[in-house]
């Protein structure tokens, strides 16, 4: 039986990390190269990301990065080839790349709403694609797909997130599609759903959210800084090599709470 310490080691492993460059994705690469991973950093802009590559290096992390946007499957299928020039394989893939619109439904631009969808679902697919054929290659691999409780509750308290919500629920139909086509090539493909945590993308939210998450929550408070990059860690790990198909919940009791 292994040890409680080779059950999390990702020694020898290389990952993609898309939205990378900071906040949680910045987190989950983190933790993922403390556990020993070669990292793959993508982000949508060269003044995010090339901070974060030079921090990640002056820590020992043997990292790489390139400028995507995830919607382009040109670009997508280059940080795929790059990976593999790179680091010859591809063993763990988190897709966390996505942007949110906040509008009343009946008043959200179709525009809007259609770039929501294209980053944050079909991104998620397109990079699920592209290193899935690399993990079937391989007959192994593991995907984390970065959902939200937004794609499992509603509010009538918060501001509206129509286009943002139904990308995250497609996430979660995607993951359970995805887990049970390729379960016996040895890949497994989960999700995970944060609550809220302060970010670029999520504080406009927390805003109008914060007093109700103090006040209704079992755990009375918005996420810290690394309470999300353990349970990456262990999705990504031998500790997880029987979990396909889920949608694991970081929220705080949020998704329980009356």
């Amino acid at each position: 039986m292994p040890s409680l310490q080779q059950l999390f080691d990702l020694a020898g492993r290389v990952a993609i990390v898309t939205g990378g460059s900071r906040g949680l994705g910045e987190e989950m690469a983190e933790g993922l190269a403390e556990a020993g991973a070669k990292i793959m950093l993508c982000a949508r802009r060269e003044q995010w990301l090339t901070p974060t590559l030079e921090s990640f290096r002056a820590r020992g992390f043997t990292v790489e990065g390139m400028v995507c946007d995830v919607s382009d499957t040109h670009q997508v299928q280059a940080v795929v080839d790059k990976t593999i020039a790179a680091f010859g394989r591809i063993d763990i893939l988190v897709n966390n790349a996505g942007i949110a619109w906040g509008a009343e439904p009946e008043e959200m631009p179709a525009d809007k709403w259609q770039k929501v969808i294209d980053t944050n679902l079909t991104g998620t697919f397109l990079f699920c694609q592209a290193a899935g054929r690399e993990m079937l290659k391989s007959k192994s691999g593991c995907i984390i797909n970065i959902a939200s409780i937004a794609g499992m509750t509603g509010s009538v308290s918060t501001s509206h997130w129509a286009g943002y919500a139904a990308s995250k629920a497609g996430i979660i139909g995607l993951t359970r599609e995805l887990a049970a086509t390729w379960g016996r090539s040895n890949i497994r493909v989960n999700a995970l759903a944060p609550g809220y945590f302060h970010s670029r993308l999520a504080d406009p939210a927390i805003v109008h959210a914060e007093p109700q998450i103090k006040a209704t929550n079992p755990i009375g408070r918005v996420g810290a800084p690394g309470e999300l990059k353990g349970v990456a860690v262990f999705l990504a790990s031998d500790a997880a090599s029987y979990i396909t198909g889920q949608t694991i919940v970081v929220d705080g009791g949020r998704t329980i709470a009356s």
